[in-house]
């Protein structure tokens, strides 16, 4: 089993989404994660040994293989690496599969979670039919301004990309669809997929028990007005503890991140 990886430059933003939405599909993905909890496999003889990304030269290979290992498999804690492993390893479930990247990528990647919480969600939610690239643009040139003491300094052409990347991983994860104009695809999470974004919120920040102030609230697609009544149908199947006190509504996890998975699926 690979050493723990931690999250490296977890508060900066980088441009890791160009990497990953250059991808062709989510497979090589899935198959990553999974090659990285196989004993018997490692991701060095799947990237470069049998080149299964499929790419000519060895410097691309490593570029694609260094990207998808900084977006999916860098790790909080120990707590993060069992989740991860006991989903991928218990052969979830398209739809699962594609909503764990969603929360990974946006739990490891600070200009993912921002652009998805910030800009593409403020999207679904208001009624819009298809998902403009100028508001990803817009907002990636304003947040380099805020902070120009990052001392980033991304072209317009990188910055343009990072906006038809990002949207073009959203396609792969079925999340958005469309060839040149992407429109959104309805999202329905359930219980037990709504269960499982309570432990990658938890993840994000363990000493706020209030789901209702957590900052990857918005990426469960669940509206504030509607959590509260969500949350109360799995405190009574027993899933989660739950209280409100008509201000806060704190949430305690009852099951561990490696049993979770099993606890909701066999």
């Amino acid at each position: 089993m690979p050493e723990l990886n931690k999250p490296t430059n977890h508060d900066g933003y980088d441009t890791t989404i160009n990497v990953i939405g250059s991808l062709k599909d989510c497979e090589i993905i899935y198959k990553t994660i999974e090659t990285y909890f196989d004993e018997s496999d490692t991701l060095k003889k799947m990237i470069s040994d049998r080149n299964e990304f499929n790419l000519r030269t060895e410097k691309s290979r490593s570029r694609i293989g260094r990207g998808v290992e900084v977006g999916f498999l860098q790790f909080k804690n120990q707590d993060h690496k069992d989740l991860i492993q006991s989903i991928f390893l218990s052969n979830p479930s398209l739809t699962n599969k594609e909503l764990i990247l969603f929360w990974q990528f946006a739990l490891s990647n600070r200009l993912f979670r921002e652009i998805s919480s910030q800009v593409f969600i403020k999207a679904y939610v208001s009624g819009r039919t298809y998902m403009p690239k100028e508001d990803i643009i817009a907002y990636v040139k304003e947040m380099l301004n805020k902070n120009k003491e990052l001392n980033i300094e991304w072209s317009e052409t990188t910055i343009n990309t990072l906006a038809t990347k990002y949207m073009a991983f959203m396609t792969k994860l079925n999340i958005l669809q469309g060839a040149r104009k992407k429109s959104f695809n309805h999202i329905k999470i359930s219980a037990e997929s709504l269960v499982l974004f309570l432990y990658f919120a938890k993840l994000y920040q363990p000493k706020n028990s209030n789901i209702l102030i957590n900052e990857m609230l918005p990426l469960s697609f669940i509206s504030k007005e509607d959590i509260q009544e969500r949350l109360k149908k799995l405190s009574l199947k027993g899933l989660i503890n739950m209280n409100f006190n008509g201000i806060d509504l704190n949430i305690e996890l009852i099951h561990s991140y490696k049993g979770i998975y099993d606890a909701l699926y066999i």
